[in-house]
């Protein structure tokens, strides 16, 4: 191995101990959160080193067609985490799988249409992967919020539904706080850039060496573009995901599969 490798298992090893006063905490307050730190410290760790391997590989290939293969691959993971957060909403995979795969080819899209960032890898990876991962974030909090809301609002939609509302009106107010909600922490992220943190891509580059303008200039590029990928993420969502608690005569949906509650009229 290298000097400059030893250095970063060196770096890692020390850095661990980070790891350890979380596990402490865990332990100390009765969490029992060490299995989950463990598990997530020694994936992380697996997942960063196979993506690097993967992203140099594909760099020395210098074909597009692996670099939308990569995306793909990212979207689909993303989808099944999401699915997992909502997996009691019918469709989830699907949903998310749409919802995700939409925000990542609509950000990019415009990106590489307004000529904002070339057609490459180097490019293209890592803002794939910023837009992906914070749509799977929003898409997992819409669809998590939007189920706990209609368990815990079943009666405030039965009677919206018996005074003639349709589905989408009896839930808006459910929408509305979903979207909300998966929407907030990142506008204040954006709001407080600069000021209380730096963002992760500006931090990076100035650590790397690149001009702190420089930085400053791609860290707006990413933050609107997580801000326009998120929006379309959750909106997508949010308009998907709602009519699964419906019948096709707007009535809501019990928990047992084929049953149904409430006073929609049909054909309504």
């Amino acid at each position: 191995m290298t000097e400059e490798g030893l250095g970063f298992v060196a770096s890692a090893l020390l850095t661990l101990g980070l790891v350890v006063v979380a596990v402490t905490i865990s332990l100390y307050q009765r969490l029992d959160l060490e299995r989950d730190i463990g598990v997530a410290v020694a994936r992380s760790f697996v997942q960063l080193t196979a993506i690097g391997f993967a992203i140099t590989f594909i760099f020395g290939l210098g074909n597009l067609a692996y670099v939308v293969l990569l995306l793909a691959g990212m979207v689909l993971f993303a989808s099944w985490t999401s699915y997992r957060r909502g997996e009691g909403v019918s469709g989830a995979f699907s949903i998310s799988v749409v919802a995700i795969g939409a925000a990542a080819a609509v950000t990019l899209g415009m990106l590489l249409v307004l000529q904002i960032v070339p057609p490459t890898a180097r490019y293209l990876i890592p803002l794939g992967g910023m837009v992906i991962g914070n749509s799977m974030n929003t898409t997992s909090l819409v669809l998590s919020r939007i189920q706990d809301d209609v368990k815990t609002q079943r009666l405030n939609i039965e009677a919206a539904l018996a005074l003639g509302a349709t589905s989408r009106q009896a839930i808006s107010p459910i929408l509305k706080t979903s979207l909300k909600s998966a929407m907030i922490p990142l506008i204040d992220s954006t709001k407080t850039a600069g000021i209380i943190f730096l963002p992760g891509a500006m931090a990076g580059m100035i650590i790397g060496g690149a001009d702190p303008l420089e930085a400053v200039k791609l860290q707006i590029v990413v933050l609107y573009m997580l801000l326009g990928s998120v929006s379309v993420a959750a909106i997508l969502v949010g308009l998907l995901s709602y009519r699964s608690f419906f019948t096709p005569r707007h009535q809501l949906r019990d928990q047992t599969p084929n049953q149904e509650i409430g006073a929609g009229a049909a054909g309504r």
